[in-house]
């Protein structure tokens, strides 16, 4: 009889609350290309409407500076250029919520593909209240980008481009998807920052 191992992702996957409390949580998606502003307008409604945001690849970073075996993981599977799976990302966003005991969650740049929200549904087992789309033209999105370039190397004309093309082919099916479903609710990102937060309060308000 073959002994089956346990990966230390099973037991991040198994290391769960019977009722945890983010189960009755708000939890809201932002999405959008890169340059279209959302971390700009999180940072508007954590301070407008209380939110806690979170960022899926900022907690990814986190959990490899801890020092902790998943972050030791992590760091081995980007490493080799492998990606993270969903399962991980998930779970690390459910502890999170977890613990930070609130009950309004802003979820920047997550699910970035489809296999992310099949596994965030089914692992975490909520829905998102909506998504907020901030939806902008790619040739606006490089122009922002150039223009803040403070010396990162991603901050190219190519690079901004293929970083374009992914979040169409990845992202944009999961637009559509929450779009059929009722729970999109697209921004125009084009505008200036304040015009485009006056525009999401609305939603927020109500």
């Amino acid at each position: 009889m073959a002994l089956i191992m346990e990966t230390p992702v099973d037991a991040l996957i198994k290391d769960e609350h019977e009722t945890p409390k983010w189960k009755k949580s708000t939890v809201v998606f932002v999405l959008g290309g890169p340059g279209s502003g959302k971390g700009t307008q999180c940072a508007n409604l954590v301070k407008h409407f209380s939110y806690t945001h979170f960022s899926a690849g900022d907690l990814l970073r986190a959990e490899i500076k801890s020092g902790s075996q998943f972050g030791a993981m992590i760091q081995s599977m980007i490493v080799d250029g492998r990606i993270v799976p969903s399962e991980i990302t998930v779970k690390l966003l459910c502890k999170a919520m977890e613990e930070s005991g609130d009950d309004k969650f802003l979820i920047d740049g997550f699910p970035r593909n489809e296999e992310n929200r099949i596994v965030f549904e089914n692992v975490a087992k909520i829905e998102p209240a909506f998504v907020l789309f901030f939806d902008c033209p790619e040739d606006e999105l490089e122009r922002r980008i150039m223009s803040r370039n403070q010396g990162r190397e991603d901050d190219n004309i190519e690079t901004i481009k293929k970083r374009f093309k992914v979040f169409v082919e990845s992202t944009l099916p999961i637009i559509s998807y929450y779009e059929s479903k009722g729970k999109l609710r697209k921004i125009n990102a084009a505008k200036p920052s304040e015009e485009v937060f006056e525009a999401v309060k609305v939603l927020f308000a109500s």
